[in-house]
């Protein structure tokens, strides 16, 4: 029946082009204006760890004081005093101070010119905790981090500039006209949100070429590539500023038990006293730990816009429904003696809601398709609304086909309910004495 239904459908909506056109173009403009911000939304509020964002946690501590930060939260990052000293303590398996820096990749070759790479220097423990991929190699041990060694991790992009994506571990790459051997080459790695460097980057960046080891990077001077907040002015010399007050560091650990979780915030409530006791601090303890997507949250890295954008483009959506209802409304009823003559003939009311309903989900797929064309548009220009770097994250993968086809079926047969009722109620005896 399903067949002969179908077949029904389409014969309908052949004798009405017009009519079909405008419940088409109603269904796929408004799925396509819901699909393609919602293609931003998904982006942007993607859990990007998913596999460990409930055992990595991010340590605040306020080194500011209540009259220097707003609505009781710490800085969103640590002075290199506090993160060092939580660091030395080894008070869960695995952690690591990571900040962000610039560093020139000079080549071998005379005749090519220097390149400016991001970087970030880090621990040992970072590759473990963030299940950073490698093609080549390994990350460095902690050993490396205690003998400050000038090694380094690169990705695949940057291999296949310098050696045509040969094997390089082993060999030494030229960073600011120091020499340091790569031990690892990783694949392209850019979480999205970038969860351990949100202050720096808003959430979004496309990643870095070179990884470093914290201890090397200090011993170097390299100042950090982000923000670098500091309640009073630091001492002059790079070790005046590394006693400083002044915040630019994250640390990041690895905690996979409650008990863990509490058992770190309670030393880092100790550590905090502690500093006030010395003198250091005069305001009572503040201390957060929170997980990845607890601190993304905190961190408002959600653009307002595609919230809003999203919000909007679904008012669009309800309102093309109750267009398509109305027209829907006007097809079926005109249909009156069909379908009283149908019910004459012995068809059930389920048959008149199967027929009607069949014809509305041949609708939606037209509206589908109708709105994939369209959600593609729409996602190529989402650069004329939201930054490039938020933009480029919006795709069409088979996920977002599915759910534009999907929800345009939907759609279309929910706006078809109210239509088939109506036509269902349709007196066979009044239609047969009026024809």
């Amino acid at each position: 029946m399903f067949a002969y239904y179908l077949q029904l459908g389409l014969r309908s909506l052949r004798k009405n082009p017009m009519l079909t056109a405008l419940m088409v173009m109603a269904i796929g403009f408004g799925v396509a204006a819901s699909m393609t911000t919602y293609s931003v939304f998904r982006a942007t509020s993607r859990d990007p760890i998913p596999q460990k964002s409930s055992v990595l946690f991010n340590t605040q501590l306020d080194a500011f004081g209540p009259e220097n930060i707003e609505n009781g939260e710490p800085p969103d990052a640590l002075t290199y005093i506090d993160a060092t000293a939580i660091l030395r303590a080894h008070k869960t398996s695995r952690q690591t101070i990571v900040y962000p820096v610039n560093v020139s990749v000079i080549p071998d070759d005379p005749s090519r010119l220097p390149m400016r790479e991001g970087a970030y220097a880090n621990g040992a423990d970072m590759f473990g905790m963030f299940d950073m991929p490698f093609i080549q190699g390994r990350g460095w041990t902690r050993e490396d981090d205690d003998k400050h060694a000038s090694v380094v991790v690169i990705t695949r992009a940057l291999n296949d500039k310098l050696f045509n994506g040969a094997q390089s571990v082993g060999k030494q790459i030229n960073l600011d006209g120091r020499l340091f051997r790569i031990v690892g080459v990783m694949d392209d790695w850019s979480p999205q949100p970038v969860f351990f460097n949100v202050p720096n980057t808003g959430g979004f960046d496309e990643g870095a070429a070179v990884y470093m080891p914290f201890t090397r990077a200090i011993d170097l001077q390299l100042p950090t590539n982000g923000n670098n907040n500091c309640v009073k002015e630091p001492e002059q010399g790079w070790d005046g500023y590394l006693r400083s007050e002044c915040i630019w560091l994250a640390l990041w650990s690895e905690m996979d038990s409650k008990s863990e979780v509490d058992a770190y915030r309670n030393y880092l409530n100790g550590y905090a006293a502690e500093q006030q006791r010395a003198g250091r601090w005069s305001w009572a303890p503040n201390v957060k730990v929170r997980n990845v997507t607890e601190w993304l949250d905190v961190q408002k890295v959600v653009p307002k816009e595609s919230t809003i954008s999203l919000v909007v483009s679904l008012g669009f959506l309800v309102i093309c429904l109750v267009n398509t209802v109305g027209l829907l409304l006007a097809k079926f009823l005109r249909r009156a003696p069909e379908i009283g003559v149908r019910r004459a003939l012995g068809a059930s009311r389920g048959d008149i809601y199967a027929q009607f309903l069949i014809e509305a989900g041949a609708v939606g797929i037209a509206g589908g398709v109708l709105g994939l064309l369209l959600t593609g548009l729409g996602i190529m220009g989402t650069k004329l609304v939201f930054p490039e770097n938020i933009s480029r994250l919006a795709t069409v993968d088979p996920v977002l086909i599915l759910m534009t086809l999907v929800v345009a079926i939907v759609a279309s047969v929910v706006a078809a309910f109210y239509p088939t009722w109506r036509a269902a109620q349709v007196q066979p005896a009044w239609q047969l004495k009026s024809n």
